[in-house]
């Protein structure tokens, strides 16, 4: 009786321990959390950067913490190391594509491919960069949907970042009648440009004849501005180029077929 009352105390002894280093181990994993993000936070770290960073972190911190846990208790760790060992290779296996998912969002990091608020092209899908997990990217729309993008297809396609640099030129193209005036129409063009605060001086805008089309004299018109601007810009131009054109008296066709009956 007096043998199983110590191996009772013993259990319960034990119990408490465990209890202890958990407790202990919560407390000290989130305490030494929220010091390495204060310190991210001051860093000049992208906040992507930093939340990737945290997550990381997280997990090392509960992997040693069930290490600590298992040393407390006695637990062989021969035996252990090579259960990890086979059992890690089939969840590598099992999980490959999670793991080259986590692989490619390092990349990401490291590379500086985009960072939070960049506005970006990956396989298809075009929007504002809202967060960098451990394994997917989410972006936002323009109509406010939310894409989720795996970070292994991400280091894996083209992608086109619309917010690295902080100009970008707006193209557009034109429509003229061949009975209109072409100098005539790249003045009014220039002037448009001119009237717009928000278009650059330098480098200079661009326009010239692009090509003949069927009913059509195609006329470009490059010009320069913030990359925040863009979109002000491109509406402008959309809009007052057309009402310029119509004060100049240049028609802007539209496809038409002249048909001609025989008898």
């Amino acid at each position: 009786m007096f043998g199983l009352s110590e191996k009772v105390m013993s259990y319960v002894g034990t119990a408490l321990g465990v209890f202890l280093i958990i407790l202990l181990g919560f407390i000290a994993i989130k305490v030494l959390m929220r010091i390495t993000k204060k310190t991210l936070e001051r860093s000049t770290l992208d906040e992507s950067t930093y939340t990737f960073i945290l997550n990381v972190l997280k997990v090392l911190l509960y992997i040693i913490l069930i290490v600590v846990i298992l040393g407390y208790l006695n637990v062989p760790t021969a035996p252990l190391v090579t259960v990890l060992g086979a059992g890690g290779a089939a969840i590598a296996l099992a999980l490959k594509d999670s793991l080259g998912n986590i692989a490619g969002g390092i990349l990401i990091l490291v590379n500086q491919m985009f960072k939070k608020g960049d506005v970006i092209e990956v396989n298809g899908k075009e929007g504002y960069v809202d967060s960098i997990d451990l394994f997917v990217t989410t972006l936002k729309t323009y109509d406010n949907k939310v894409v989720t993008v795996p970070n292994g297809v991400i280091t894996t396609s083209v992608i086109v970042n619309y917010s690295k640099e902080d100009m970008r030129r707006v193209d557009c193209v034109f429509g003229i009648s061949y009975d209109s005036d072409i100098e005539k129409a790249k003045d009014v063009l220039l002037a448009v440009t001119e009237s717009c605060p928000l278009i650059l001086n330098e480098p200079e805008p661009i326009i010239g004849v692009k090509e003949h089309q069927d009913s059509a004299i195609a006329i470009d018109l490059k010009a320069w501005c913030k990359t925040s601007d863009y979109w002000t810009v491109w509406y402008f131009l959309a809009e007052q180029v057309k009402l310029a054109f119509d004060e100049a008296n240049i028609s802007i066709p539209y496809p038409h077929v002249d048909v001609h009956v025989t008898k």
